[in-house]
């Protein structure tokens, strides 16, 4: 049994969604998404909540549940609040800047590192250090936040590069005489 499964997910006021056949569709405040639930779940949209279940018992299908009511939720948090994702660059000379539609990001390269910003996203530098990605889609504002830290991901020895701004980066010691 799957304890995120078991619980349904609780539509709130300002929010409608509609189920029709396998596609969940969430508008909200924020803007609309939807989320075509997999074949081996079931989804139903009553009493101001959706509610998923299994098809059948095989494992695929229990793997899937939790996983299918875990984006259904999302679809719902990301149309009332949003999701964030806050980036660190640390390093001598790394600065990130906001230029129209385009990230430019100074990451120590013998180039600056043009970023183009999809729609839908927004990305704010309040730092030359700081960057932060805002989106009603949890999984596009994740993806563009790996892909942004891909660029120079941070290094053990000195600490340079982009870091998540939890993330905490294992330090090593540099090579002794």
């Amino acid at each position: 049994m799957s304890r995120i499964g078991k619980k349904p997910v609780v539509i709130p006021a300002g929010v409608t969604a509609k189920v029709d056949g396998q596609l969940v569709s969430v508008k909200g405040a924020k803007g609309q998404l939807e989320f075509r639930v997999p074949d081996d779940v079931s989804v139903v949209y009553q009493d101001n909540a959706i509610k998923v279940d299994p098809r059948n018992e095989t494992k695929r299908a229990r793997a899937l549940w939790g996983t299918s009511r875990a984006q259904v939720n999302n679809l719902v948090v990301g149309v009332t609040a949003g999701f964030e994702k806050k980036l660190e660059i640390n390093g001598v000379g790394y600065r990130a800047a906001v230029q129209g539609k385009t990230l430019q990001l100074a990451l120590g390269y013998s180039h600056d590192v043009n970023y183009p910003i999809p729609a839908g996203i927004t990305i704010v530098t309040p730092k030359p250090t700081e960057i932060t990605i805002s989106g009603i889609d949890k999984r596009q504002v994740g993806q563009i936040a790996a892909e942004i830290r891909a660029l120079r991901g941070p290094e053990p020895y000195k600490g340079k590069g982009v870091k998540y701004a939890n993330e905490f980066i294992f330090r090593k010691e540099g090579k002794k005489k």
